[in-house]
């Protein structure tokens, strides 16, 4: 009864929010004023300061990272014909980004703690994989909510079934696996999402970081409609320098330079953002505490940007989620669910995916909410959430 007593919040508080400064708007600005609104200085030096984050040697911007996905897959050679496997529990463009390339899709279970794909699972797949003479041309794990996946026993799979690794760190910018920036050491390209949602923003945008110079060189030509000023050797003739030529099929991906000056005043900030969010996680546990629900935890080889707080309801509770997921959203709380299984969507359906095939990613799905967190959350609205889900669960208990 005591749910009806609490009172509704005077403002909606999302499941995550971009946090803008005056000196974001600032820099923003002085873009736009300056000599060039794209294909200008400020994209370069923002590939220069996220690669030197990830401890990569180059960084390809684009304009999301659905698109840096897709310049990854062309990069790595995948066409059709071609097998690509990812995780279910992520946004679709994990998958979406080889049906691009024609290539066939297939996904491994997840691991039931942290939700990420499971090496487990992935050895066993590709055993049976090799005895079929069917193994990926590339894995794509997924850093789900900002934790970073198992990558050295994912790359020491690759090094016996010869796969190449793309890492989805869509949700991971500034994520650490075993000390080490997420990108760093175990695949060959790693991408980054700045959509407003994610730990950082550029308002849209994507970033792939390689050590490899080739993979770079590819990347960076599809981004920009496969045109550059460098020449084919074969070319003997000598142009003045209004010369360039396309020498592949590519895409218009660029990123603006606005863009580029927001994510460059974000990423000053961004240690705080994610201070911010690791702080809000451990208020999360000391306010949860004692509820009939799973909290997202952190591997000890793992340090989470904490993109997404994704609880998970007790069985007991499963067919109460949707009541439960509306009386937060009735008291102005934008609880979301993060995700519908790819191989669960329609398009995937008729490729012939069903329900069933991976358990363990569905039922998550059917228990998860995600609860709000992003830097800008004040302590009163956490706890707010906090009090709304109590009674909502007691609520639907009782019924």
């Amino acid at each position: 009864m005591a749910f009806w007593r609490l009172k509704m919040s005077n403002h909606f508080i999302p499941y995550g929010r971009q946090s803008i400064t005056a000196s974001d708007v600032e820099a923003v600005c002085e873009a736009l004023t300056s000599d060039f609104l794209t294909q200008g200085p400020i994209v370069t030096q923002f590939e220069q300061a996220i690669s030197e984050l990830s401890g990569c040697k180059f960084g390809i911007a684009a304009n999301s990272a659905t698109s840096a996905l897709h310049v990854a897959c062309l990069a790595l050679g995948v066409t059709k014909g071609d097998r690509v496997w990812t995780t279910p529990n992520t946004f679709i463009a994990s998958a979406n980004c080889a049906r691009y390339c024609d290539a066939q899709v297939d996904f491994v279970d997840i691991d039931p703690q942290t939700y990420n794909l499971c090496p487990i699972k992935l050895a066993e797949k590709l055993a049976t994989a090799a005895q079929n003479n069917c193994l990926p041309k590339i894995v794509i794990p997924v850093h789900f909510g900002g934790h970073p996946c198992d990558m050295r026993a994912i790359y020491e799979l690759s090094q016996q079934y010869g796969f190449a690794i793309i890492e989805d760190a869509s949700h991971a910018i500034g994520a650490k696996y075993k000390g080490t920036p997420v990108g760093n050491r175990y695949s060959d390209v790693c991408i980054f999402s700045f959509h407003p949602v994610k730990v950082m923003t550029s308002a849209e945008g994507g970033m792939a970081v390689t050590n490899n110079e080739g993979l770079a060189e590819t990347m960076r030509l599809l981004v920009n409609q496969g045109v550059t000023k460098n020449k084919r050797e074969f070319d003997t003739r000598s142009p003045g320098d209004w010369y360039y030529e396309q020498q592949v099929l590519g895409f218009n991906y660029r990123m603006t330079e606005l863009q580029a000056a927001l994510g460059l005043s974000q990423l000053k900030r961004l240690g705080h953002f994610i201070e911010r969010r690791r702080e809000l996680v451990q208020r999360y546990y000391q306010l949860l505490r004692g509820l009939p629900i799973q909290l997202p935890g952190e591997a000890d080889y793992a340090y989470s940007s904490w993109h997404l707080f994704p609880i998970v309801l007790n069985e007991a509770l499963t067919e109460q989620r949707a009541e439960i997921f509306k009386s937060l959203r009735d008291h102005n709380i934008g609880t979301q669910v993060h995700y519908i299984p790819v191989h669960t969507q329609p398009y995937y359906q008729e490729l012939g995916f069903s329900w069933g095939q991976f358990p363990i990613a569905e039922d998550y799905y059917a228990r998860t909410l995600s609860l709000p967190l992003f830097p800008d959350l004040t302590y009163e609205d956490q706890e707010f959430v906090v009090k709304t889900l109590s009674q909502a669960i007691d609520k639907a208990f009782i019924l």
